[in-house]
């Protein structure tokens, strides 16, 4: 394969990556979870939703933010970016606001799942809405970048 085969691999895997993440997001918010509300007894309902939670959040750690930081660093590696060329305007900037939104997103998810752990529903339900609106801002700032 040659250099622009090897580019093109890497930007697909960033972009089916983060299409599965926030896919994932929408579909356990929109689908999964409210069907689970409405047609499971409670006690089965806690179990399939934690295990769900339990699932999707092993994933992001073992699957979705390993090929999202090696597909991202060698992305922006290729591209020449610097520390100092963050600050500079159009894509320096729009490429720093979006690592800073997607760190804002996993401490969001992480704190989802803690609170969720810990037994506090309703900070787990805001935290979960501040990672998929924030996930979407991340992939709505992507779209503003030009390809590598």
């Amino acid at each position: 394969m040659d250099t622009v085969g090897w580019w093109s691999l890497a930007r697909f895997a960033h972009v089916a990556g983060a299409a599965l993440w926030v896919g994932g997001q929408l579909a356990l918010s929109l689908v999964i979870l409210p069907l689970a509300r409405h047609r499971l007894a409670p006690e089965a309902r806690d179990d399939f939703t934690a295990a769900a939670g339990r699932r999707f959040g092993m994933l992001t750690g073992a699957v979705f933010l390993p090929v999202q930081l090696a597909t991202g660093w060698a992305m922006a590696w290729h591209r020449g970016v610097t520390w100092a060329s963050l600050a500079e305007p159009g894509y320096g900037r729009t490429l720093a606001t979006k690592l800073a939104l997607f760190v804002l997103v996993m401490l969001a998810a992480a704190g989802h799942g803690i609170a969720h752990a810990k037994g506090r529903p309703d900070l787990a339900r805001a935290l979960a809405v501040v990672s998929l609106v924030g996930s979407l801002g991340v992939v709505l700032l992507a779209t503003a970048l030009p390809t590598t």
